[in-house]
């Protein structure tokens, strides 16, 4: 990307587009178009066409979409499919028609089968069934995949697919209802010890094992990618690694300083049983994430929660 380029990122506040933003910033990018959802409806055709017509940016990072955890998942499945097929589709078809030169189209882990094996290949997508708890979710992002692809192949449009493994960092969000399980924990734990509380409950069995990456590796990640990486076929961003939930749970208590008693509530759902990214394509490249998930949380929890 040329250093005058203009860029527009869809969802810049979030918690993946801030981190983009930011990474751009450091590079030396100043030229950005950005708009919040109360200004750009990303869901309107009509308003996402006057957009491109009108700004007609050079480069586009899709990181806006309708996101949450179990509960939010399983709760507003058609918001979740609905509301990522409308933005995806609208920015994507209006990029080709604005003649951007290249986007950027950020997906999630969840498209792989739920019982894929370990570590999750590219190749095995629609390889079987989904997750049910995010199905709607999962649906929404290989569209978005295959409508990149589709259109580097019909009109030869430079448009990539990335795959990141599950987020945290820098503007996540902590709604208990909402958020994904690290976020959750870390607000739980922190609560829990400001109140004194003598437990704090866990969702599921805690036997889940997850991988995690954070915001500012994946930036750097996408940043490479674009610069690099010219291909059809999408490419996982991982960090290599993966925790069971219930060791995370206990490195977050022992991280927050909290000394009551974890619970874990097998009632709930534990949604899908591994979700580790095999990221060798990306390693090949040369990119390496550099923060490790003790370090990320430290981080989280002094910047967040004024907790040293």
């Amino acid at each position: 990307m040329e250093k005058n380029a203009k860029i527009y990122i869809a969802g810049h506040r979030g918690m993946v587009g801030s981190a983009i933003l930011k990474k751009l910033e450091q590079e030396g990018f100043n030229n950005f178009v950005l708009r919040t959802s109360n200004e750009l409806d990303l869901r309107s055709q009509t308003a996402v066409a006057h957009f491109f017509a009108t700004q007609k940016p050079d480069y586009v990072f899709l990181a806006a979409a309708k996101v949450g955890g179990i509960l939010a998942n399983n709760q507003y499945r058609a918001e979740f499919l609905y509301d990522n097929l409308m933005i995806q589709n609208n920015v994507i078809h209006h990029a080709y028609l604005a003649g951007v030169k290249k986007l950027m189209f950020l997906g999630s882990s969840c498209i792989y089968p739920k019982l894929a094996p370990q570590p999750l290949q590219e190749a095995t997508l629609l390889s079987g069934y989904l997750e049910p708890t995010n199905e709607p979710y999962a649906i929404a992002k290989i569209a978005g995949i295959k409508m990149c692809e589709a259109y580097r192949s019909q009109y030869g449009c430079r448009f990539i697919s990335v795959m990141p493994t599950n987020l945290y960092g820098e503007n996540d969000n902590y709604d208990l209802e909402k958020s994904h399980v690290l976020p959750a924990l870390l607000r739980k734990f922190v609560e829990a010890k400001q109140a004194d509380s003598p437990s704090v409950v866990v969702w599921g069995t805690g036997s889940p094992l997850r991988e995690f990456l954070h915001t500012q590796d994946l930036a750097d990640a996408c940043y490479f990618l674009m610069q690099n990486y010219d291909e059809p076929e999408f490419v996982n961003i991982g960090y290599g690694e993966d925790i069971s939930i219930r060791d995370l749970a206990h490195l977050i208590k022992d991280l927050v300083g909290y000394r009551g008693e974890i619970i874990f509530d097998p009632e709930k759902p534990d949604g899908t049983p591994r979700k580790l990214m095999d990221s060798r394509k990306l390693r090949t490249m040369g990119w390496q994430p550099k923060i490790d998930l003790r370090t990320g949380i430290k981080q989280i929890l002094q910047s967040k929660f004024g907790l040293d």
